[in-house]
């Protein structure tokens, strides 16, 4: 099949961590045969080589360089809030995507469309692909269906894109249950688990001096954490833990909103926890591979926005690290608590703290869940499974098209 992508993030250059599971997509769909085009908005970073088995088409909607703050992590403040620039920049950037697209199809016959997020991707595209007839599919990310559930302005154009599409992947349960509750049919809904490459993260990727370079003693237990400095990812949690937890030294890896307020409460508790702003890929998969511990503490934040299945989670799995993550969204559906890591109540460092002591005290505890995330990630979470079910999900598309 000859597949288009549509996205409003992707790595912009390799090691990028931007989006990296749009990245794996593109490249798993490739993988099984099928040609994949990317279409995707101007960053002045973007920087894609031509040897790549995927085609790039950027298009531009700003005149400079300096106003080029769609997508890529960039248009929401915190991940909550679409930053104000960004509506201005809307209509410019509604006109440009919407002529580059049809201009492609126009030139190449595609099979299906596969379009990610569906907001702001799938409300703007819809139209398009409506008059067009032509056969797409619409994946849920996260913070996608939360802004569209929080407006009053873009819930109703969601519910009709979730609508129309031949199929709607979810990549969790949770984000499954609350596209239907936007208007998406439910037997057009499936859940999708992002996949992880097991072989990129594995308990072999660590390299020595990853300690050292992240400021971790030898002889301390190291506790990563990784991710955006926002609310939904719940670092607040681990900070308080952290100062409740003797022995461990916590690195939080990640640049955000937050960064300044959670480095002042980590003085202010004296925790030891450090923060090493953002790594490329590479990187952390040696930081995790040399982790004795990783924690995931999403949590539900004060708008109601939570992760959809956080790919730190899954890239720890891979590397065979004790996982301690939180009771919500898609969590639950990988980890099984006291099997191949340990869960927790979100917003709840007591809870959180004990796990830890727990890690700390019982080696063996520490290297069973290892060795279960592992297998977990190798038997279950494989990046080409994903994309099996996504391929079934473009026959459904197209089959629903000939009718």
């Amino acid at each position: 099949m000859r597949v288009l992508m549509v996205t409003s993030s992707y790595p912009k250059f390799p090691g990028d961590v931007t989006a990296p599971f749009i990245e794996s997509i593109a490249r798993g769909v490739a993988a099984r045969g099928h040609a994949v085009d990317v279409l995707l908005p101007h960053h002045p970073d973007l920087r894609r080589g031509e040897d790549e088995p995927i085609r790039f088409f950027p298009y531009r909607y700003a005149p400079s360089d300096g106003l080029c703050l769609w997508g890529y992590a960039q248009s929401l403040e915190a991940d909550v809030r679409v930053r104000r620039e960004v509506y201005l920049l809307a209509p410019f950037v509604a006109l440009s995507l919407r002529n580059r697209l049809g201009r492609l199809l126009e030139a190449t016959r595609y099979d299906v469309v596969h379009v990610h997020w569906v907001v702001p991707s799938g409300v703007l595209v819809a139209g398009v692909l409506r008059a067009r007839s032509i056969p797409w599919v619409l994946s849920l990310h996260g913070s996608d269906v939360f802004v569209a559930e929080r407006s009053r302005l873009l819930r109703p154009p969601a519910g009709d894109a979730l609508r129309e599409a031949g199929a709607v992947t979810a990549c969790s349960a949770d984000l499954h249950a609350r596209a239907v509750a936007l208007g998406a049919g439910a037997e057009r809904v499936r859940t999708v688990p992002y996949g992880v490459d097991v072989e990129a993260f594995s308990p072999e990727a660590r390299t020595g001096g990853v300690r050292g370079r992240l400021g971790v003693p030898r002889e301390a237990f190291f506790v990563l954490a990784v991710g955006r400095l926002v609310e939904k990812k719940g670092f607040r949690y681990l900070v308080e833990a952290a100062a409740r937890t003797g022995g461990v030294r916590v690195v939080i890896a990640g640049e955000g909103d937050l960064r300044g307020a959670l480095e002042e409460e980590a003085r202010r508790l004296a925790a030891p926890v450090g923060f090493a702003g953002a790594l490329d890929r590479a990187t952390v998969a040696a930081a995790l591979a040399e982790a004795d511990a990783v924690v995931v503490p999403s949590v539900v934040d004060a708008a109601g926005n939570v992760d959809g299945l956080p790919n730190t989670l899954l890239e720890a799995l891979a590397a065979g690290r004790a996982v301690v993550a939180t009771r919500v969204a898609g969590i639950p559906d990988v980890v099984r608590d006291d099997d191949n890591g340990l869960l927790v109540p979100e917003k709840d460092p007591h809870a959180l703290a004990e796990a830890l002591r727990r890690l700390v005290r019982e080696p063996e505890t520490r290297e069973r869940l290892a060795r279960e995330a592992r297998r977990t990630a190798v038997e279950r979470l494989s990046w080409d499974a994903a994309c099996r079910a996504f391929e079934e999900c473009y026959a459904q598309a197209t089959a629903l098209d000939a009718r």
